[in-house]
């Protein structure tokens, strides 16, 4: 007999949300939505309530709460409209809800993610801050409560998917020698980066593989994405900085590897899309179908590896560092990249300069050791105000 998992979608506007909802309305029998959240999109939303009905839609903001709370009573629905990050708390930690995707970009799913890592649920990871910004709180707190972690990003469900089954995070009791983080090199790979000055958003923002938001599109164009990869990783896996190596892969069909101690390297490989690892995480431990299509390897025909180039990528060389030097610095190092990130889109700031203010920000600021979320959220506050004072001094 199939299990049914009620849901609570954190950001399901977003790509990632939106992949969730696609691979959901395949399974009507394994899934039902319970609560949809968004920061901004009062359309997109609306629109999702229409098809799916959730119990609960959460708007970020209030004006948006009102205006999807008019939609839906024109057209008779009875899903409850709420606001604000304490509602984002609430539907991520409902007693009905067993599973949560966790996609919400950006600091503001800092909160909903350890809600619902506190409840116990099974938290689908697609929130990158949470890791980078509060890793051992939110690590302590997934033991503590007992809750199910599944990663979301395809590396990291590619690694989750080569380790050992039932890994305990021990790299020489499970014989596992090092984890090769796959990343494509984004839209530069092959330019200098005396070449990038003149970069405009829409060309940072056009991935050869993969479709994402604009944050992330930038950050995988600086590397940066995979820089904090490195970091959730070491979380994730509890793999020392050494023992994670990333590798320049273009065609983004080997999504990472494991390699052991007797010679063997297992790969996960598929098609760039982003509902292969939702499936498997949706599932797990079994399998279903994802809307997918299927590896054609004569197709694909050749796989090409690379070194990455620190001097061409140097928010990658800055992400390993804020991870050695650890505490407060990885909140430090996220904060100022999606101020930087936020300054670039809007035409302010050329791209070279991203990893100029991120490194200026994190020599400003003095490492702390991070004890609670408060902490956290102090080191993020002063690391965007620390940037906004940097970038008003370029000016």
């Amino acid at each position: 007999m199939i299990k049914m998992r009620y849901l609570t979608i954190l950001g399901s506007t977003g790509s990632i949300g939106e992949s969730t909802l696609d691979v959901v309305a395949r399974h009507p029998d394994r899934f039902k939505i319970v609560a949809l959240t968004a920061n901004e999109s009062v359309e997109k939303l609306f629109a999702q309530c229409q098809r799916f009905h959730p119990h609960y839609a959460v708007m970020l903001n209030e004006d948006g709460a009102e205006q999807l709370k008019d939609k839906l009573r024109m057209i008779g629905s009875d899903t409850e409209v709420l606001s604000g990050v304490e509602s984002l708390e609430k539907v991520a930690s409902l007693p009905e809800i067993d599973t949560v995707m966790a996609a919400i970009v950006g600091a503001a799913g800092i909160r909903p993610t350890l809600a619902a890592a506190r409840t116990g649920k099974h938290v689908l990871l697609a929130n990158k801050e949470t890791l980078v910004m509060a890793g051992r709180i939110f690590m302590d707190m997934v033991k503590q409560h007992q809750a199910t972690l599944l990663p979301i990003d395809s590396e990291h469900n590619a690694i989750f998917q080569s380790l050992p089954p039932r890994f305990s995070g021990d790299f020489g009791a499970s014989g596992v020698r090092r984890i090769l983080l796959t990343a494509s090199g984004g839209p530069f790979r092959n330019a200098a980066w005396a070449e990038l000055e003149g970069v405009t958003p829409e060309q940072a923002c056009a991935h050869p593989n993969w479709v994402m938001g604009r944050k992330i599109s930038v950050d995988s164009a600086t590397m940066m994405n995979k820089g904090l990869e490195v970091i959730e990783a070491h979380w994730l896996f509890d793999a020392d900085p050494e023992k994670i190596q990333v590798v320049v892969h273009p065609q983004s069909v080997i999504h990472s590897m494991v390699e052991y101690i007797d010679g063997s390297v297992l790969a996960q490989l598929g098609n760039p899309d982003m509902r292969t690892p939702i499936a498997h995480a949706l599932s797990y431990p079994e399998r279903i179908e994802s809307g997918v299509r299927s590896l054609d390897i004569f197709e694909i025909a050749q796989l090409d590896f690379e070194k990455p180039d620190f001097e061409r990528f140097p928010c990658l060389g800055l992400a390993y560092k804020a991870l050695s030097m650890g505490g407060n610095m990885p909140a430090v190092l996220n904060a100022a990249n999606e101020v930087a990130v936020e300054v670039f889109l809007a035409g302010r700031m050329p791209f070279t300069a991203i990893p100029v203010m991120i490194e200026q920000v994190m020599q400003t600021i003095n490492q702390q050791e991070v004890t609670n979320l408060d902490d956290v959220l102090a080191a993020d506050s002063l690391a965007r105000e620390t940037a906004r004072e940097w970038l008003a001094c370029q000016v």
